[in-house]
């Protein structure tokens, strides 16, 4: 072969691959931007077309991932239908859900998945209408391997904004260790046998605080124009707020967004929350996989994941303080939430940081972890970390001693928040402050 004809066919090699990775660059863009695969080895779905609904795909709920649950590490949930109810920030015509066996040891086989409206806050009855089966690359059932999650195939149901949505899954045979959110704040059920089509509920005698399986519930809305993801620990997930109240200060931004759109540049966005309790910033726990990932390690698919996310807002550093006895350069925390920032902009996703809240009285309180949480707070107000700051800090502390909570903040506890606190929370968040260019260099 002479040089012009190697030559030539180098060339022809190089535009089959131009055009083979310009293809597969639309088919991701098409899917939003979501960050997931419909089938766990990410291939195309059989049988599945997009819905004839027009919108934008966007975050309505979510729940992170946290750890394998105590008990469950020979049988899983054989026989048993898990109906799992979760809170909407936006409605749309058509939904889609991601299951993960991250925890799992095997494969998980769900072979029956539903998705419907609850007919009341709260409840393991459905709405009628809305009860509609879930498939998965166009089969009703499907096998996740170990480690990895899966995407549902997009199915047809209105889902209306802040309303209960139950999501129910029915696996047959055993399949080690389930993937479950520990503390969730909501009350869930089970139900001997396969009753994921069930509307009456009746069944569903079992009442569960977790959420086991189901990890994002996205919607085809036409009222949202993104996805605001709220990345945190407890502070975050909420804990100590009102069960099954929707108190969390995540779910009252989402309030404040719906009732603010559209006037002085307030954006119209979804809020889902990945917060996990005990979440640091640098260190992940025991086990393989490991429980409770860092944020580092699980901020790909916890925030950038979603769909169309435009901002994050993070909320972290106080578990790098109470659980590293000789923590003691605030610099650590600093870089490790610029690694999320870089993170972030790397997708072009704007980042809001809070300052750290303050925890006098708390077990874990000393004068030195207290020099280390102002370290910190200094360099966050300082703009050195983030794109903007919402000041959590002096949003709650106490006038007289801002060492600690006001006292009507304050859950009992000198740590976590009452749900006044969370509204307050909500409160400071300047809405404009999710919108705008991410910042060149921090």
């Amino acid at each position: 072969m002479t040089k012009r004809h190697g030559y030539a066919l180098l060339a022809a090699i190089v535009a089959v691959i131009v055009v083979i990775s310009a293809a597969i660059y639309i088919g991701v863009a098409a899917d939003h931007g979501s960050g997931q695969s419909n089938l766990a080895g990410g291939r195309t779905p059989r049988g599945s077309a997009a819905p004839a609904s027009t919108g934008l795909w966007v975050g309505t709920w979510s729940a992170s991932p946290a750890r394998a649950e105590p008990g469950t590490e020979t049988n899983g949930m054989a026989g048993r239908s898990v109906r799992n109810i979760v809170h909407t920030s936006a409605g749309g015509t058509s939904a889609r859900i991601t299951l993960s066996n991250l925890f799992g040891q095997q494969p998980l086989t769900i072979t029956h998945a539903t998705i419907a409206v609850a007919d009341t806050a709260n409840s393991a009855a459905a709405k009628a209408d809305t009860m509609t089966r879930l498939t998965f690359g166009g089969n009703t059932s499907v096998t996740i391997p170990s480690g990895q999650q899966v995407m549902s195939d997009a199915v047809p149901v209105t889902i209306p904004h802040d309303s209960d949505v139950l999501v129910t899954t029915f696996s047959p045979t055993p399949s080690g260790p389930v993937t479950y959110h520990p503390h969730a704040r909501q009350t869930s059920y089970l139900a001997e046998g396969d009753l994921a089509d069930d509307v009456s509920g009746t069944a569903y005698t079992e009442e569960t605080p977790y959420w086991r399986y189901v990890t994002a519930v996205d919607v085809l809305s036409d009222e949202s124009e993104g996805t605001v993801v709220a990345f945190g620990d407890s502070l975050t997930d909420g804990d100590d707020s009102t069960v099954g109240a929707n108190h969390r200060w995540p779910d009252r931004l989402s309030d404040r967004l719906r009732d603010a759109a559209g006037t002085d540049g307030v954006p119209l966005y979804s809020v889902v929350n990945e917060g996990i309790g005990g979440n640091q910033i640098l260190a992940s726990g025991t086990g393989r996989p490991s429980d409770n990932p860092s944020a580092l390690s699980r901020f790909g698919r916890d925030a950038l994941g979603h769909a169309n996310v435009k901002a994050v807002v993070i909320d972290l550093g106080i578990n790098d303080i109470l659980r590293n006895p000789n923590q003691v350069d605030p610099a650590t925390i600093t870089d490790g939430l610029r690694t999320l920032v870089q993170q972030a902009h790397a997708h072009g996703v704007r980042v809001v940081g809070a300052t750290l809240m303050p925890f006098k009285g708390h077990g874990g309180y000393s004068a030195q972890r207290e020099e280390v949480r102002q370290a910190v707070n200094a360099e966050i107000r300082a703009g050195k970390v983030f794109d903007a700051v919402v000041d959590f800090d002096k949003a709650v502390r106490d006038p007289y001693d801002p060492r600690e909570l006001r006292g009507d903040y304050d859950s009992g506890d000198h740590l976590h928040p009452s749900d006044k606190g969370y509204q307050r929370m909500a409160e400071v968040l300047d809405l404009r402050s999710l919108t705008g260019a991410v910042s060149a260099a921090l």
